[in-house]
């Protein structure tokens, strides 16, 4: 069974929800691997039950979503910088999906671990928004409450099944193409 991440020493960690959390893993992977990211796993986060899997997860019921939980360097990559990555690497415009994923365990959303990372996803939400013009951020801004890992095979799961299903929506996007598609 898999563990949550260990936190050493001067490490932070930061918790994610953009959809299907296979792509959203390999996203902050790949965009960090090099710059500040210790490690990532996908889990679930935000819900009312207790101890889950992806089966029950995937009801919708126990109110959970698909998260990737990172553990990080805050001396070589901030929270912000997290905050901002996350609103230009998937559709944070649409409520309970993304792309072809429905149901409340696909929602955008940011797990906070204390209150400096709410107040920042707080500002990087106001910030993001003004890139989006009128269509309005549904990511909602929640306590991580519990947090529990995936099973094993869900970790690293387009690393380790390279022709496996990813969700269109998660690839990095500027901030001037999406001023473009949105503000016009």
């Amino acid at each position: 069974m898999t563990q949550p991440l260990p936190v050493g020493e001067g490490q932070e960690i930061a918790t994610f929800g953009q959809g299907c959390f296979w792509g959203t893993e390999k996203s902050f992977r790949r965009k960090f691997k090099n710059n500040g990211l210790i490690d990532a796993q996908v889990g679930y986060a935000g819900g009312h039950a207790e101890n889950v899997n992806y089966k029950q997860v995937c009801t919708g019921q126990t109110g959970h979503a698909e998260v990737v939980q990172i553990v990080y360097d805050p001396k070589v990559l901030s929270y912000a910088t997290l905050v901002d990555f996350f609103y230009r690497s998937h559709d944070p415009l649409t409520r309970n999906r993304q792309g072809n994923d429905a149901g409340t365990q696909y929602r955008s959303a940011i797990f906070y671990h204390n209150e400096e990372q709410k107040r920042l996803a707080e500002e990087g939400t106001v910030a993001a928004q003004v890139h989006f013009g009128n269509h309005q951020i549904q990511t909602t801004i929640e306590p991580v409450g519990k947090y529990y890992p995936a099973e094993d095979y869900h970790q690293e799961y387009l690393h380790n099944n390279p022709s496996g299903y990813e969700c269109a929506t998660h690839f990095e996007r500027t901030w001037e193409k999406i001023e473009a598609k949105y503000k016009s």
